[in-house]
């Protein structure tokens, strides 16, 4: 049965996004499509991958399976972005001094967000894993600039020491890619796999 969504979708059966972020969670909310969330435990360190494709390919891999194994019946999204300079991904920062290093390695330089996104549904074969990047460059930024940044705390928790779609935007000059692969999911391509496979529609109803 389809439930009616508020926006431009419409979800066909359950689907289930593991992944507490709030951002992936607004992304799919503001498009109508109807989620419920369970969170993905699994050990996210490196296990020796060759390339940040590979990495976040596994861990969205990974988290799909592991929710898919409470509700094999159900459709499963599962994703995991990383932040890359130089080939070295970089992570969230230990300290405020930290997120400060980060932020001046990557002033005046470009640098990759690559998005890992799986969609799993054990029950009737459905697997789809690919991975998406990014290329974004930073303005040149002042060692005060980035003190000042890292001050309003959001850069704590966020990977590469800043987030775009809040005050971190005006760190950016350029983006080549998807604007929201850069937040947490490249949307353009999640949303064409759900229609290819009948997890949504188009909710061409009026509300």
């Amino acid at each position: 049965m389809q439930k009616e969504g508020k926006g431009g979708f419409a979800t066909v059966g359950p689907l289930i996004l593991a992944s507490a972020s709030p951002r992936r969670q607004k992304f799919l909310r503001e498009l109508g499509i109807d989620f419920s969330v369970e969170v993905a435990e699994v050990d996210e360190s490196s296990h020796g991958e060759v390339s940040p494709e590979a990495f976040v390919r596994r861990l969205a891999r990974e988290k799909a399976e592991y929710v898919s194994r409470q509700f094999p019946q159900e459709c499963v999204l599962a994703a995991d972005t990383v932040v890359v300079l130089d080939s070295e991904i970089l992570g969230k920062p230990d300290s405020p001094g930290d997120a400060e290093t980060m932020l001046q390695r990557l002033s005046g330089r470009w640098h990759e967000v690559w998005t890992g996104f799986c969609v799993l549904r054990p029950a009737d074969g459905l697997h789809v894993l690919e991975a998406v990047c990014t290329r974004v460059l930073f303005r040149e930024l002042t060692e005060e600039l980035c003190r000042a940044y890292v001050l309003t705390g959001e850069p704590l928790d966020k990977a590469g020491s800043y987030g775009l779609q809040g005050r971190g935007g005006f760190l950016v000059e350029e983006i080549d890619g998807s604007y929201s692969n850069v937040i947490g999911l490249p949307l353009a391509q999640v949303i064409d796999i759900m229609l290819k496979y009948g997890i949504i529609v188009p909710h061409l109803e009026e509300a």
